[in-house]
């Protein structure tokens, strides 16, 4: 069964400890990339850092780029009903909510590759 989490800080932490942090960070350039949008992550990027970066990164695209944005959502695949929730109007809360929700669904998706690769 597929992990749950509630915040970003314990699902990074959680793709730490069971080595696949690297695959989220991966996963994460690729979607960015396939939106046609740059995700600057430096190398080494450690796991306190990747929530930091990426929350700014959505934040921006909030504020300047809201199509892209949107773009993003649909090539991560989110649930069109969970990203229409009532959101705080703080800036920062309504993009901390979305980086919780990009980086669990892109957990799903390494998690469920894992586990299909794993049974072949």
């Amino acid at each position: 069964m597929i992990p749950e989490f509630n915040e970003s800080e314990e699902l990074i932490k959680y793709a730490d400890s069971n080595n696949l942090y690297l695959d989220l960070v991966l996963q994460l350039k690729k979607d960015f990339a396939l939106a046609n949008l740059t995700l600057d992550l430096p190398e080494d990027c450690n796991p306190n850092e990747l929530k930091y970066l990426l929350q700014k990164n959505i934040q921006f695209l909030i504020e300047e780029k809201y199509s892209d944005f949107m773009n993003l959502l649909y090539i991560v695949d989110l649930p069109e009903d969970t990203t229409r929730q009532n959101l705080d109007v703080d800036i920062v809360n309504v993009s901390d909510f979305y980086t919780f929700l990009i980086l669990k669904r892109l957990w799903q998706k390494i998690w469920f590759r894992r586990q299909y690769n794993e049974k072949n």
